[in-house]
């Protein structure tokens, strides 16, 4: 016999996914701790949106001391931190030079953590900056992956463009504002994308990817306006 499956209509939480769960951190979240840190805490900078939270502490002893109190104070009002996705990070880079067990983050589709910089001067040194995460590109791929361009090939490439430059605008201007070479490997993956069209509409092209990638670039180079990321870059690559 089938084994039976039972429903079980928790009455605690809200469901995972569902639109009312952002509304409902937020109004919890700016009592339990907006509110919170500011009256008791006020020194200590920090961001939130929904109920992920960055708080920026000058030592450890600090930091240590505010996890403790925070997860008092998310008992109190009957919730509690996440046990896996509370870290302590060590913001390493020229200047602090320890070692530590959690050396990045992630926050609003980027991964924070040491990079090389270049100053002014041209010298690179170390520095803790964000760049686009490879969770947030892994999802965009996918997303332009969706678009099966390869599926359309009856449409032109002035009609794909016009579909889809809005959005890459604003991929562009949101994860290109700190570390903007992050976003070549979206970028190329856009052209590659391309490509594959390329090669279902036009006979001449079809299972040849090398002339389909000379041929987007001899269009790119008559048109560099006509997707809103080619002006960017300076070569198509598969």
């Amino acid at each position: 016999m089938p084994s039976r499956t039972e429903v079980i209509y928790p009455e605690d939480g809200t469901p995972q996914g569902g639109v009312i769960s952002p509304l409902l951190a937020n109004l919890f979240l700016h009592y339990t701790f907006d509110s919170w840190m500011q009256r008791n805490n006020p020194v200590i900078p920090f961001e939130r949106y929904a109920d992920d939270i960055v708080c920026h502490c000058q030592t450890e002893a600090e930091v240590i001391a505010l996890k403790a109190e925070l997860t008092t104070r998310f008992e109190q009002c009957q919730l509690t931190l996440h046990p896996t996705k509370t870290h302590i990070i060590y913001c390493k880079d020229e200047d602090r030079t320890r070692h530590y067990p959690t050396t990045a983050f992630d926050f609003l589709g980027y991964t924070f953590r040491t990079r090389l910089s270049k100053n002014r001067n041209g010298k690179y040194f170390a520095n803790f900056t964000p760049a686009m995460s490879n969770k947030a590109s892994k999802r965009l791929r996918y997303e332009v992956k969706q678009l099966k361009w390869n599926l359309r090939p009856g449409d032109s490439l002035e009609k794909l463009a016009s579909e889809c430059n809005a959005k890459i605008r604003g991929w562009i201007n949101y994860y290109g504002r700190y570390c903007y070479s992050s976003l070549n490997k979206l970028l190329n993956y856009i052209d590659y994308r391309l490509m594959l069209w390329a090669m279902h509409k036009f006979k001449r092209l079809k299972g040849k990817s090398q002339k389909a990638k000379a041929w987007l670039s001899k269009v790119r180079e008559r048109d560099p306006y006509l997707f809103v990321h080619w002006e960017r870059m300076g070569r198509v690559d598969q």
